[in-house]
C-alpha cells in the first residue's frame, strides 16, 4: 500500500476563536487554489480551558475538501510540517502526534511576553525543548512579524530564528467589497477583534480619544465593546456595540469608513490581522507608530489624541481618502498576497503541480529593444570587494528565463559578472577617473540614462549608497521602477545621509542578516517599504561540487586537513602581516593550506611559505574540500561560511566605511557557530587557532551552522523584482 504524502501538515489547536485560526485558514485557502494539499493535525491547547467547537473558518475547509483531518494515532506523512502558536507547547501533549515531515516549520505567531514581562505567556527555551523533543532539531523557528523577532530574542538573545517573518497573508479580492470613499454625512470609526481588556487603551482618556463621544462621528465594534464600556462605566451614544461573531469582518468592515485600534501599551500585538483585513477591504486604517515596521505607507500613523482630527481632515478630502484606500490595498496585495505564500513553500521543496512549476537557476538572457522590456538593469557600486556585484549575480541568475538582464557596475570584478555569462556594462568610478566629485555626478548619472535607453529595463536594481549621480538619475527617469538593493549591518552611527536618501527609490530590498540581532545601523530604525529575504547568497549548497573535485581544483592532497585564508582584497587594510602569522600556526598543526587572492585586488598578494595561491569565482564552490577556513566578517564569505557548515574563524576587517563587521563576527562566535580573532595583532590570534585546529571544536563549529544555518534569499529577491518588472511594464502597455 503506498503512503499518502501530503504537501503541507498543520498542527494547531483549530479551536481558536480568532486570528490564529482565520491565519491558518487563508493559508489553506492559498494551497488548495495551487493544487496543494493539507491536511489538519489537531492538538489541545493548555490554555484554552473552556471546550469549544472547532473554528468556522476551519469546518468549512473540511466541508468543501480544501484540508483534511488527520486521524489522532496513525502516521501523517507531509512535505512541510508546519506548527502554529508556541503557547500550545507550554506543558507536555497528552499525545504526541505522529508527523514526518521533509522540513518542519514553528511559526512563532504570538510574543512570548509583553512588555512588562517577557516570558508572560511562554518560555521560548522550554517550548523549543518540548518541540525539539516531539519532532527533532531540524525545526525553522519563523516569527510572524518584526514585533515578535525583538520580544523573542529580549527573552532568549540565542533564538535561532529565521531571516525572514512568516507573515500573515489575505486575499486581497474577497475582501474588497466597497468603494475606496467615504460618504456618509457623518464618519464611522471601527474596530473589530476578539474580546480582549488588553486590546484596548489602558486609560479612559485615550479610550474616548481615540473612539469618541461625539456627535460628529459614529463609532462601531465588533467585538469587545461590552469591555470598552465596562472600563468607561457608560455607552458613548454615538457607540454601536455589535457582538463577537454576529456577523462577518468582511461584512463589517464595509459598515465603517475608518478602521482604528490602538491598545494597552504592554501589548505586544503579534501581527495585526484585523489591520491588514481592514486595508484589504479599503478602508483607511489609523494606528500607532508601532506598526510601521509591518505596514510600512500604507497606513496613518498618529496617537489616540491625533484620531478625531486626522478623520475629519480625511472625510473633508475624498480625493486624499481614495489614495490612501487604493495605496493600502496595492501594499496588502503585493507584501502579503496569496503568491507570497506560494513563494515560501516554494522555498522548502512545496510546489504546485503541473509543467513549469520549478525553480531554475539560469544564466540571463541578452534584452531586446522591445520598448516594452520585462528587464533588470542591476547597478553595483565600486566596493572594497566583490558583496556589491556578487549580491546582484546571485540575484540576476535566478530571475525568470528569458528575463532580460544587464550588470551595470563601478567594481574592478566587471570582468567577473562578464564570465559568469552576464550582459555587463562597466563604468569606471570616481577614484579610477580621478574627477572632481560634480563632474563625476554628472557623468554617472548621463551614463546611467544611456544605459536605460538602451537596454529599457523596467527595473532598475542599485546595489551601492544613493551617490549623487544616482538621485540625479532617478529624477530623470521616473518612468521606470527604482529599487535599492540595501545590505544591512552598517556600522554604528555611520550612513544616516544615506539612509535619508531612501525616499528617492521606489522600493528597498533588503538582503537578510545572520547577526541582525546585534544590528545597530541606521538601517534598523528605518524599515518602511523595506522587502526583506533571507541572506542572499551566489550558491546554494547542490551547487558545491563535492570534496575529492573541490580537492583537485584547489590542488590539495586528499589525505591532510586543509584551511583556506581569505581575509579580503586587501584594498583597505594590510592584510599580510596576520596572514603569515595564521599560516605558521596552521602549518605547525600539520594543515595544507590555500591563500585565496581576491578578483579584484588591486596588488598581487604576497607569497607565503607553504601556501597554495589561487585565484577562483566564486570560491564558495570548493568549500567541501577544506576543513577550516580563515575569513574576513564581510557580508558575502560570512554567510556562505555558515550557509555551508564550514568551520570558520573570522577576522574582521575593522576599516570599513560601513560594514560592521566586527559586530557580525561576535555575534556568530556567540552563537557558537563561529570563532573570532579580535586583535590579529596579539595574543588572540595564537588562542583562537590554537582552538580552531582541534577536530572536536571544527566538529562542535560544522555541527551548530546546520543548526542555525540561513536560507538562501536570492531567489525570494529575483521573484521580487521580476514581480515589479511584471507590474511596470503592464503599466506601460496600457499607456503606450
Amino acid at each position: 500500500m503506498t503512503e499518502n504524502v501530503h504537501d503541507v501538515a498543520i498542527l494547531s489547536d483549530f479551536r481558536y476563536p480568532g486570528g490564529t485560526s482565520a491565519s491558518i485558514a487563508a493559508e489553506v485557502r492559498a494551497q488548495a487554489r495551487a493544487g496543494l494539499s493539507t491536511v489538519l493535525v489537531q492538538v489541545r491547547s493548555p490554555h484554552l480551558k473552556r471546550d469549544r467547537p472547532f473554528n468556522p473558518l476551519i469546518v468549512e475547509l473540511l466541508k468543501d475538501g480544501s484540508a483534511h483531518l488527520a486521524v489522532e494515532g496513525e502516521q501523517t506523512r507531509a512535505k512541510l510540517f508546519v506548527l502554529r502558536q508556541p503557547r500550545i507547547f507550554t506543558a507536555d501533549l497528552a499525545s504526541v502526534p505522529r508527523v514526518a515531515a521533509d522540513r518542519t516549520v514553528m511559526v512563532l505567531n504570538q510574543a512570548p511576553g509583553d512588555a512588562g514581562d517577557p516570558a508572560l505567556y511562554y518560555d521560548f527555551a522550554a517550548v523549543r525543548e518540548r518541540i525539539e523533543g516531539y519532532f527533532g532539531t531540524n525545526i525553522e523557528w519563523a516569527p510572524i512579524s518584526p514585533q515578535v523577532r525583538t520580544e523573542v530574542l529580549r527573552s532568549a538573545p540565542d533564538a535561532p530564528l529565521t531571516a525572514t517573518d512568516w507573515h500573515e497573508i489575505i486575499d486581497v479580492a474577497e475582501w474588497s467589497s466597497r468603494r475606496p470613499e467615504a460618504t456618509r454625512d457623518k464618519p464611522v470609526i471601527g474596530r473589530h477583534g476578539r474580546p480582549d481588556p488588553v486590546k484596548w487603551p489602558r486609560t479612559t482618556e485615550e479610550l474616548l480619544q481615540a473612539y469618541p463621544d461625539d456627535p460628529g462621528v459614529r463609532v462601531r465594534v465588533l467585538g469587545g465593546g461590552e469591555l470598552a464600556v465596562e472600563k468607561l462605566g457608560r455607552k458613548p451614544a454615538g457607540w454601536e456595540i455589535v457582538e463577537f461573531g454576529s456577523m462577518p469582518p468582511r461584512a463589517f468592515l464595509g459598515t465603517i469608513d475608518f478602521f482604528v485600534y490602538f491598545h494597552d501599551p504592554d501589548l505586544v500585538e503579534a501581527f495585526g490581522r484585523t489591520i491588514m483585513e481592514a486595508m484589504s477591504a479599503g478602508v483607511p486604517v489609523l494606528i500607532g507608530e508601532h506598526f510601521r515596521p509591518i505596514f510600512g505607507d500604507a497606513a496613518l500613523y498618529t496617537t489616540p489624541a491625533g484620531v478625531l482630527p486626522l478623520v475629519r481632515e480625511l472625510h473633508a478630502d475624498q480625493q486624499r481618502y481614495r489614495e490612501v484606500a487604493q495605496r493600502a490595498r496595492d501594499f496588502v496585495e503585493s507584501r502579503f498576497g496569496y503568491a507570497s505564500h506560494l513563494d515560501r513553500l516554494a522555498e522548502r521543496g512545496v510546489r504546485p503541480p503541473g509543467p513549469g512549476t520549478d525553480v531554475e537557476v539560469r544564466r540571463p538572457a541578452t534584452p531586446g529593444a522591445s520598448g516594452r522590456s520585462r528587464g533588470v538593469l542591476m547597478v553595483s557600486d565600486n566596493g572594497v570587494g566583490l558583496g556589491h556585484l556578487s549580491r546582484l549575480m546571485a540575484i540576476g541568475r535566478r530571475l525568470p528565463q528569458g528575463t532580460p538582464t544587464v550588470i551595470a557596475t563601478q567594481s574592478h570584478g566587471a570582468s567577473v559578472a562578464h564570465r559568469e555569462g552576464f550582459l555587463t556594462e562597466y563604468i569606471p568610478s570616481r577614484s579610477v577617473l580621478k574627477l572632481p566629485r560634480q563632474r563625476w555626478t554628472d557623468m554617472l548619472s548621463s551614463r546611467l540614462e544611456q544605459l536605460i535607453d538602451l537596454h529599457e529595463p523596467a527595473v532598475v536594481a542599485v546595489d551601492s549608497v544613493p551617490h549623487d549621480g544616482i538621485v540625479a538619475a532617478i529624477r530623470a527617469r521616473p518612468d521606470i521602477t527604482w529599487v535599492w538593493v540595501r545590505r544591512p549591518m552598517w556600522r554604528r552611527d555611520t550612513g544616516t545621509e544615506w539612509i535619508e536618501r531612501g525616499g528617492y527609490f521606489d522600493a528597498i530590498l533588503e538582503p537578510g542578516e545572520f547577526a541582525a540581532a546585534a544590528d545597530e545601523g541606521p538601517t534598523v530604525t528605518d524599515r518602511a517599504g523595506v522587502h526583506t529575504v533571507d541572506p542572499i547568497t551566489y550558491l546554494d549548497a547542490d551547487e558545491l561540487v563535492d570534496p575529492a573535485a573541490a580537492r583537485q581544483a584547489l590542488g590539495l592532497s586528499p589525505d591532510r586537513p586543509a584551511a583556506l585564508l581569505q581575509l579580503g582584497a586587501g584594498n583597505i587594510n594590510d592584510i599580510s602581516s596576520p596572514v603569515a602569522r595564521i599560516a605558521v600556526h596552521l602549518r605547525e598543526a600539520g594543515f595544507q593550506m590555500v591563500l585565496a587572492e581576491s578578483a579584484i585586488a588591486t596588488e598581487p598578494m604576497q607569497p607565503v611559505p607553504g601556501a597554495h595561491l589561487v585565484k577562483l569565482y566564486p570560491i564558495s564552490r570548493y568549500l567541501r574540500g577544506l576543513d577550516l577556513v580563515i575569513s574576513a566578517s564581510g557580508y558575502n564569505s560570512f554567510h556562505e561560511l555558515l550557509a555551508f557548515g564550514v568551520p570558520a574563524v573570522f577576522v574582521p576587517n575593522r576599516e570599513t566605511s560601513l560594514d560592521d563587521q566586527v559586530s557580525r563576527a561576535r555575534f556568530a562566535a556567540a552563537a557558537g557557530a563561529a570563532l573570532i580573532i579580535e586583535d590579529p595583532d596579539g595574543e588572540d590570534l595564537d588562542r583562537v587557532l590554537a582552538r580552531a585546529v582541534r577536530p572536536d571544536v571544527r566538529e562542535q563549529l560544522s555541527s551548530r551552522c546546520v543548526e542555525v544555518a540561513p536560507g538562501n534569499g536570492a531567489a525570494e529577491a529575483a521573484r521580487w523584482l521580476s514581480e515589479l518588472a511584471d507590474r511596470r511594464t503592464s503599466r506601460r502597455v496600457t499607456h503606450v
